[in-house]
């Protein structure tokens, strides 16, 4: 049954569900008519992209897969050192400190001897990796395209295209005349870098969002045009299209490594047995044994503080899907404010500063569990079967499971459920 079915998951990186509508994203609307809505879609925390990946992959949540976040504290020689998951290399990191990368299969090493995956990604090279982290199928970027067993994919056979919607374009073009109209993958998946890589520039609703929402609009059309034209030759594909999170407004930023520091903990933050791992607009707070009670002594002040939210340790942060795994201990959401950006969008939030990075102010931001980064919008096309909207909550973690059922493979080892069939 694998072999005769295709499944294809086409991502909208940072398009949250309140934009799809008929007069920001026309063509995702007129998708939405002849597919099942998934009306209560949830992101995971943290709400960002590279666990966002690693989610969508495995169909579980990080308690499960146990990628941390956008940037994660490994435990070396002692001492918690926080690296960016983004970047190419990490992945050499982590096997060295935990041994291995996700805990759980992806949906790559489920295919990869029943008909084999492919994945396309525009976004950091980490979330791209992470898709298929051990190389049980093809993932492409322009960081570097890597084949099973991680051979490197060389030459005009390599992925260059630049990190932007024209980028996004290219990409599109070449997944679906190569990957979909002839390697035919079990399963395929095209992440976007927009409208997310647009926003973290620009303000919510602004004419350069609007424009980045058209962009990516524009690729997943010709995405559904292809998959129309099989389906009419005779294949059966199953199409889901959606987002990994949405997006707020930055309003201001916090140094929590400076706070923490002007409670008492300078000196074990410099031991490295604590430390802060900034997830935009949330953090992670990791301790080793000598920093644990430390660190919790102030959680209580913290939380009183205006651009807290909330903080949240061990069974409360279970709560939010995410275990304290590797000595994360604690995590905070930062606060929000309701007031209304320059073009309307409500609600602004705190972030947590990160090193040489300053904040963007006035532009897009994601990472906690607020109402809108946590929104983002999924639909399944199965060429008219399934229709209308779906009431219960669904989570990204249903992407995985929904392609297995639709493939006929082992369905056990998710924290998601089947959408529909």
């Amino acid at each position: 049954m694998a072999g005769s079915r295709r499944a294809v998951f086409v991502c909208c990186d940072g398009l949250g569900r309140n934009w799809v509508r008929p007069d920001t994203t026309p063509v995702l609307h007129d998708l939405r008519r002849r597919s099942l809505w998934c009306d209560a879609h949830s992101a995971v925390f943290p709400s960002v992209t590279r666990v966002s990946a690693a989610s969508v992959a495995t169909g579980c949540l990080p308690a499960r897969h146990g990628l941390h976040g956008n940037r994660m504290g490994l435990i070396e020689d002692g001492k918690i050192v926080v690296r960016d998951v983004g970047n190419p290399d990490f992945r050499t990191h982590m096997r060295r400190v935990t041994g291995g990368t996700l805990l759980v299969p992806s949906l790559a090493e489920r295919v990869a001897k029943a008909g084999g995956f492919i994945g396309f990604s525009n976004v950091s090279p980490g979330a791209a990796y992470f898709l298929d982290p051990e190389h049980f199928g093809h993932i492409y970027h322009r960081a570097g395209s890597y084949g099973p067993g991680g051979a490197r994919v060389e030459g005009a056979h390599a992925l260059e295209v630049s990190h932007d919607a024209a980028g996004d374009w290219a990409m599109t073009e070449r997944f679906c005349t190569e990957v979909l109209g002839d390697r035919k993958p079990a399963v395929a998946f095209l992440w976007l870098a927009d409208p997310d890589h647009t926003l973290h520039g620009v303000p919510l609703g602004s004419p350069t969002h609007h424009d980045a929402l058209a962009a990516a609009g524009r690729c997943v059309s010709e995405v559904f045009r292809t998959v129309e034209r099989l389906r009419q030759e005779g294949e059966e594909i199953l199409l889901l299209v959606g987002s990994d999170h949405g997006q707020e407004t930055i309003g201001d930023s916090v140094d929590l490594e400076a706070w923490l520091a002007a409670h008492g903990l300078g000196k074990i933050l410099a031991a490295g047995d604590v430390a802060v791992a900034g997830q935009g607009t949330a953090a992670l707070f990791y301790a080793t044994d000598r920093g644990r009670t430390p660190l919790l002594d102030v959680l209580d002040e913290m939380s009183r503080a205006p651009w807290a939210g909330e903080v949240l340790v061990d069974e409360r942060l279970a709560e939010q899907g995410f275990a304290a795994l590797g000595g994360a201990v604690a995590a905070v959401n930062m606060a929000r404010q309701g007031e209304a950006n320059p073009y309307g969008v409500p609600g602004w939030r705190w972030v947590a500063a990160e090193q040489n990075k300053p904040a963007a102010i006035g532009s897009g931001q994601h990472g906690g569990w607020g109402p809108d980064e946590t929104r983002p919008f999924l639909m399944m096309n199965d060429g008219g079967r399934s229709l209308g909207t779906l009431q219960r909550p669904t989570c990204i973690t249903d992407i995985a499971p929904t392609i297995a059922r639709f493939l006929a493979l082992p369905g056990d080892g998710f924290d998601g459920k089947c959408l529909a069939f």
